[in-house]
């Protein structure tokens, strides 16, 4: 599993890291501790859980970094923050996060806010490689990676020379394979967040 940690303060964060670890030492992890570098480190990286702190002290708070990145990226998220507030609680909601841990931070603390969600996340975890393989076509496979590319239907139908409406077929075939709900953007959603899968 992939984890980035966003904080500001680096003590925090590699405390962060080092209960993480304490988890699992399988995850790779990841620190930012900037907006710049979350935005340099996000799409190569491509985390799966995101552990974010709400203030910042930068061009974005935590919240408006996450909903920023959550329009062309799939991923769950942790906030980590001093902030009390009602008014602040309700906006990090906004954002559907698996947890919302209240600073100052201890182990036991870190531990009880975080294990929820890597749970969750495991159970969400995608077949592996070799069953992807045999269970989806060359061709379905070439159509999720345009998918994860962020291509629409007409233009994967030209990019492949193929009607769109075989392209819906395809979609939907794959759909049922997955065990997706066969919506507009279920495909999006598990390709964005199953691009390790999906690499040549």
């Amino acid at each position: 599993m992939r984890i980035l940690i966003i904080e500001d303060e680096i003590v925090i964060a590699r405390f962060i890291e080092q209960q993480v670890q304490n988890i699992s030492s399988a995850f790779e992890i990841a620190i930012a501790i900037s907006v710049d570098e979350v935005e340099h480190l996000f799409p190569d990286f491509i985390p799966q859980l995101v552990i974010c702190d709400i203030e910042l002290n930068d061009k974005l708070d935590g919240i408006e970094l996450l909903r920023q990145l959550k329009v062309s990226h799939t991923f769950e998220t942790v906030f980590i923050t001093s902030y009390k507030s009602m008014n602040m609680i309700n906006r990090a909601f906004e954002i559907e996060p698996l947890n919302y841990i209240i600073k100052p931070l201890d182990e036991n603390r870190l531990y009880a806010g975080i294990l929820p969600a890597i749970k969750k996340i495991k159970e969400n975890l995608p077949q592996p490689a070799a069953d992807l393989n045999e269970t989806i076509s060359q061709s379905e496979l070439n159509i999720l990676r345009l998918i994860a590319q962020q291509k629409t239907t007409p233009e994967i139908a030209s990019i492949l020379n193929l009607s769109p409406y075989t392209i819906k077929n395809h979609r939907h075939n794959i759909c049922r394979k997955l065990r997706l709900n066969d919506e507009t953007n279920a495909l999006l959603k598990w390709s964005l967040k199953n691009q390790h899968l999906l690499a040549k």
